[in-house]
């Protein structure tokens, strides 16, 4: 597991974010609330279905909220206790791959495909360490080494379409990592990749962990991901934390509806006589619009457990066992229970 100390001071701390999308027909509320933190040295996984805020907290991080129409409207980010919603754009620039990377979703996309690969992790050190094209080469083809890429000095030379999906990503590590950032967020890192290059890519990520103590947060929806390579997990759900736990705790023991609704949805093999097939559960409904969310509990139309309370309170995150939970029937089975 990580060699943080829960002792440990965080590395991130976010406190009540509210990021919102303002458009002609209203305002979006992406990120409604939102609290975590992540120590130096662990890997934090952040879960949940499309369009519940996971990403758009990490770019509020990040400070690549989309402008004019995304803004942060309140509360706090705060790396090693200094709180970034206060600084300008020229103060992030300095943060952002210095002390905060981002391994983005899809790397055709993130990479530039003019530059050879080589050239654009050099840039990012000449750019932000102030060092000569030399050196920054130099290093450039050790962090290919370390991402474990074969042959570097060749591969350096090729342009993105020259490599494989995992090559890529693998590229986008080296580039997030060539400053020796404090925290790194990785934004969904294996979509699109086969089985076996997802997992060299999670290994590659723990052993990086490991080594260089970097505090990680990774944004997926996919439960396997996290159950193999997070310490801790936040559960998200239309712009808001709905459970956090430690991912031992949280599979043993999943308490939001929601989290077992997800834990359900899993493919697994069983012997039920019916070749090792089981059949996947499913969560009925669909997530609220955000920019009329519903009151009370914002999965309570999708609950069967959902009381009169549940829909005309909020529930409020309530320490559980090992667990932080937002639910008046935390714990409570339901048919969406694996």
């Amino acid at each position: 597991m990580s060699p943080c100390s829960a002792a440990a001071p965080p590395m991130l701390e976010i406190e009540n974010l509210r990021t919102y999308f303002h458009n002609r027909d209203g305002v979006v509320r992406a990120v409604d609330d939102v609290s975590y933190s992540v120590r130096a040295g662990e890997m934090l996984g952040v879960v949940g279905e499309s369009g519940c805020g996971k990403s758009i907290t990490a770019l509020s991080v990040i400070g690549l909220v989309p402008k004019p129409a995304g803004k942060i409207v309140g509360g706090h980010i705060r790396l090693l206790g200094r709180d970034l919603v206060s600084l300008d754009e020229a103060q992030m620039r300095q943060v952002r791959g210095n002390d905060i990377a981002m391994i983005f979703q899809e790397p055709m996309t993130a990479l530039n495909p003019v530059l050879k690969v080589g050239y654009q992790i050099a840039e990012t050190l000449v750019l932000h360490r102030r060092i000569g094209w030399k050196k920054a080469w130099e290093r450039a083809l050790e962090m290919l080494r370390l991402v474990q890429i074969p042959d570097p000095a060749r591969r350096a030379e090729q342009y993105p379409h020259e490599l494989s999906g995992g090559m890529r990503q693998r590229v986008m590590i080296a580039v997030a990592l060539a400053c020796d950032p404090k925290l790194l967020i990785a934004d969904e890192p294996t979509t699109a990749l086969d089985v076996t290059v997802q997992a060299q890519i999670l290994a590659l990520l723990r052993d990086l962990r490991d080594r260089l103590g970097t505090a990680v947060v990774l944004i997926t929806h996919d439960l396997g991901v996290v159950a193999q390579t997070c310490d801790r997990v936040v559960v998200m759900y239309a712009g808001r934390k709905v459970e956090e736990a430690d991912v031992r705790d949280l599979f043993r023991d999943p308490q939001h509806p929601y989290t077992r609704g997800l834990m359900g949805s899993m493919p697994r093999l069983a012997s039920n006589g019916d070749g090792g097939r089981v059949r996947l559960n499913e969560i009925p409904g669909t997530v609220p619009h955000l920019k009329d969310p519903p009151p009370g509990c914002r999965f309570a139309a999708r609950c069967p457990r959902a009381g009169s309370i549940c829909r005309q309170q909020d529930p409020v995150l309530q320490r559980k066992g090992s667990h932080t939970v937002a639910c008046f029937f935390p714990g409570a089975r339901s048919e969406v229970t694996p």
